[in-house]
């Protein structure tokens, strides 16, 4: 509508076009004219068609181009995904009897086992895919073509190894993951897996290279594992079609492939080390995927390294040892991965001042020795100077020795200590939750494990001020909280390796660790509120950290 006030006298209407209507508007002027005659002045208001366009400085205009971008930029209102909706709760009765029902309440006698079964039975989808799929699987693995519930018994918690090995094929990209059950199971087995993976290369490459620092092994544990070279494996293995039945996966960008195949490696070595153990978890890795720790394209950068001037123990003089060692030599037998970790040099320093004022003290506030019932006393007496000189080691800080002995410091023992910790973590809180998925399993492991918490708890036990030191950090450490708590975080780590070194395999020395982590002897928890939680395989480096006040205070 645009209104026109035009003060010249129109005579008449009847010649007004169709496109414009006029309404007359009579005005009379109070002022003198000067041809003293009055004439009527009308104002006529023109409706202009909506369709012409308006000028380029209309008001009108600017408003409506306003609206118009206002109305095509503003977000539209989301409307919330259906499982974000909140349902009622269910009842107490429907409750009780869901989780009645679940397969995670089966296995009394195996709690972590159970703790990573489907919430729910398995349905008529699921066990299509199984019947479809599952023999490959095995066959490729190299594991028998006859259903484990068949061929185990209830005792044997390889009963459940083909629902976990279902479980571990349905990462987050394929269409069985819309179910609940089958996406909640698989991120937790792959929650599980990664600190299966990374505590084994961490025992294994402590043993293969007796004179590395932690930093060339890392390296290595990086070139076999790597999201980069897992589809490679994967492929070696020939499961690829199993994780993309229906794509090539050479011909799948890098953020479509790596994804999917890293969720089902770790899955995969998390239901394998349920069932079978860490041994059957080597074999999956060297024989099955054809790991090679010597190839060229896995070996660390040139660095400049300390001169190695002290010996190693008799079994790694001159030789690299592998997975496949005889029995008697075996990897998995109990003092070596104690003698990869704490040189024999360590000797030197039994009756030195801190052997006589702090051992005592440190060895009281941690509760050692244990009373252990060992068919030879001398197994016994040789554990106890294990433990002493290994925590003299634990407290031993790099800035002391380390550039004349590199190997006189705790960086070993705080590597496999760091790889121990992460997968007890682990393992408590998916006994404890049972119910959540994965990806919340992950972010509660990281905030509870945090290196600023870690060493507080050290501190908290007055153990802090035994780390011996050279003279010039210690001056530098008195004053400066910050430089100090990574040393104080490394020792408890240190802490938690030596433990599971000397401690955290009972039956290594007598009855050798064939056998799968959950049938071993249990170790009962001492402290009153983990009464009745069973942790089986590893040992006192579980009763340690149970009893460590950063699990305790934290209450996790």
């Amino acid at each position: 509508m645009e209104l026109s006030s035009s003060f010249i006298h129109l005579p008449t209407c009847n010649n007004c076009s169709s496109s414009s209507s006029f309404s007359p508007f009579p005005i009379q002027t109070h002022g003198k004219s000067t041809n003293h005659t009055r004439r009527n002045l009308r104002i006529y208001a023109v409706a202009v068609d909506p369709q012409q366009e308006l000028p380029k400085n209309s008001p009108q205009r600017l408003l409506k181009e306003l609206a118009e971008r206002k109305r095509a930029t503003s977000p539209k209102k989301k409307v919330p995904p259906k499982r974000f909706i909140l349902r009622p709760p269910l009842d107490d009765k429907r409750l009780a009897q869901r989780f009645l029902n679940s397969p995670q309440l089966s296995l009394k006698s195996f709690p972590l086992l159970s703790s990573c079964l489907p919430s729910s039975r398995l349905n008529n989808a699921d066990k299509t895919w199984m019947e479809e799929y599952l023999l490959e699987a095995k066959q490729a693995l190299g594991y028998p073509l006859e259903p484990s519930e068949e061929r185990f018994g209830d005792d044997n918690p390889a009963k459940q190894f083909d629902i976990l090995l279902y479980l571990a094929f349905q990462h987050p990209a394929c269409e069985r993951t819309k179910a609940r059950h089958v996406r909640s199971g698989h991120s937790r087995l792959m929650f599980l897996g990664q600190y299966v993976l990374e505590l084994a290369f961490a025992e294994y490459f402590l043993q293969r290279y007796p004179r590395e620092s932690p930093a060339p092994m890392r390296e290595r544990v990086f070139a076999l594992i790597g999201k980069r070279n897992l589809p490679e494996w994967l492929k070696a293995a020939s499961l690829q079609n199993l994780v993309f039945p229906y794509d090539d996966m050479d011909k799948l960008k890098r953020k479509d492939r790596e994804p999917p195949v890293k969720s089902v490696f770790w899955a995969l070595f998390g239901a394998i080390y349920l069932c079978f153990g860490m041994p059957e978890v080597y074999r999956v890795l060297f024989e099955v995927f054809g790991m090679d720790p010597e190839a060229e394209n896995c070996q660390p950068k040139l660095r400049r390294q300390l001169e190695d001037v002290d010996y190693v123990s008799v079994e790694f003089e001159g030789k690299k040892l592998s997975w496949l060692d005889p029995p008697e030599d075996a990897l998995f037998a109990h003092p070596r991965l104690f003698r990869a970790c704490v040189p024999p040099g360590m000797h030197r320093f039994r009756g030195n001042i801190w052997d006589y004022e702090s051992r005592p003290q440190v060895m009281q506030i941690l509760g050692y020795p244990l009373a252990m019932t060992d068919r030879i006393p001398e197994i016994t007496e040789a554990r106890n100077i294990e433990l002493g000189l290994g925590l003299q080691l634990c407290f031993l800080h790099p800035s002391k020795h380390k550039f004349d002995h590199p190997r006189f410091c705790y960086e070993r023992l705080e590597y496999v200590g760091q790889k121990i910790q992460d997968l007890v973590m682990a393992e408590k809180l998916l006994m404890k939750h049972l119910d959540a998925p994965g990806l919340w399993l992950q972010e509660r492991h990281r905030r509870i494990l945090m290196n600023k918490f870690c060493g507080r708890y050290l501190r908290d036990k007055r153990l802090h001020n035994r780390i011996i030191y050279s003279e010039q950090v210690q001056d530098a450490y008195e004053h400066n909280r910050r430089l100090r708590n990574p040393a104080t975080s490394a020792v408890q780590q240190a802490l938690h390796g030596l433990s599971y070194t000397v401690y955290g395999k009972p039956d290594g020395r007598e009855w050798g660790l064939r056998q799968p982590p959950e049938s071993r002897p249990r170790i009962d928890c001492e402290a009153s509120e983990h009464k009745g939680i069973v942790k089986l395989g590893l040992g006192e480096a579980w009763n340690n950290l149970l009893e460590a006040p950063s699990l305790r205070l934290l209450g996790c």
